[in-house]
């Protein structure tokens, strides 16, 4: 028969494995998957909690959603795409989305960095991951579902998943409306838009397919004139932009957007096309229009007003 066990001679790890073997029965439901593991499940959220109250939001829809959260006081820094609400302006900006400097970004001591997909270079991400700061991408996307995503991993982000859900409903049932009214525009009255990206010294940089440019001209009941053609912003040749026959030409109201409405309809190719002849040239705000953030509603509106002179309710 074994010696019964002397806790006054037991050395200090003896007793603590003692302790634990003992404690296991009552402490296993409490940590085990299932409906009694609520201990281990409340662990587990608390360690995946991120101190978000230094924010750096780069991406001018994600800086929005920062926002229309009510959790803009966090942010201490954006980026330069990042220009509404106006109280952003007043933060620091760490510069382009694209060509963001790491220094510059860990320069504001942020605790969080949210970034939209498509920020970089790749190199200064993976310097921001290295550096132990919580970094989320925000995906990005052009219809109704990417927004919303947007919406729903920010808020989860920021441990405000109830507002972000209240945020959800508004901006979907807004972007309900808008979508169903400008669908029921019958297709031979739909206008073809060509979006120029850039002109400069003659040549036209123009949206194709899987663009922003793309999502918010089908959205608003109009074709994007290179459809099907290529996928991205490329330049065109005159024989590209003849064929694509644009109604309409639009450009963003933006530093560097390109030459005047003048210079724009006297090019070789696009002087010929109908947009030419009715001269019909539309220049909006790019964040605005292109953003895919809370506002995008309004921004269909907008573009459905300007190309077909009506307002979708």
């Amino acid at each position: 028969m074994s010696k019964s066990f002397d806790f006054r001679r037991a050395r200090p790890w003896e007793m603590a494995l003692t302790v634990l073997a003992l404690s296991a029965p009552l402490l296993l439901p409490l940590v085990a998957p299932g409906a009694g593991g609520f201990i281990r499940r409340a662990v587990a959220e608390d360690m995946q909690k991120v101190d978000s109250s230094r924010l750096v939001a780069i991406g001018g829809a994600v800086t929005e959603i920062v926002y229309a959260l009510g959790e803009g006081g966090r942010l201490v820094a954006r980026d330069s795409t990042s220009t509404f609400p106006e109280e952003a302006t007043k933060l620091p900006d760490v510069g382009y989305m694209r060509q963001l400097s790491p220094e510059g970004v860990i320069a504001v001591n942020p605790t969080a960095i949210l970034a939209v997909e498509g920020s970089g270079p790749p190199d200064a991400l993976a310097v921001l991951k290295s550096a132990g700061i919580p970094f989320e991408t925000v995906p990005e996307g052009y219809d109704r579902a990417a927004i919303l995503k947007k919406i729903d991993v920010v808020g989860t982000f920021l441990g405000v998943e109830d507002k972000a859900k209240e945020l959800e409903a508004q901006v979907g049932a807004d972007l309900d409306a808008v979508i169903s009214d400008a669908a029921k525009r019958p297709e031979s009255e739909r206008k073809r838009v060509l979006f120029i990206l850039s002109f400069q010294n003659g040549k036209v940089m123009a949206a194709g397919s899987h663009t922003a440019a793309d999502g918010i001209i089908g959205l608003a009941g109009a074709v994007n004139a290179t459809e099907g053609s290529f996928d991205g912003y490329k330049p065109l040749t005159d024989e590209a932009i003849i064929k694509a026959k644009p109604d309409v030409v639009m450009v963003m109201t933006r530093p560097g957007a390109g030459s005047s409405d003048a210079e724009i309809l006297a090019h070789p190719a696009i002087s010929v096309t109908p947009a030419a002849a009715n001269k019909a040239i539309l220049r909006m705000n790019s964040l605005h229009l292109l953003g895919f953030g809370p506002r995008t509603a309004s921004a269909i509106r907008d573009l459905n007003k300007e190309l077909y002179g009506n307002v979708s309710q």
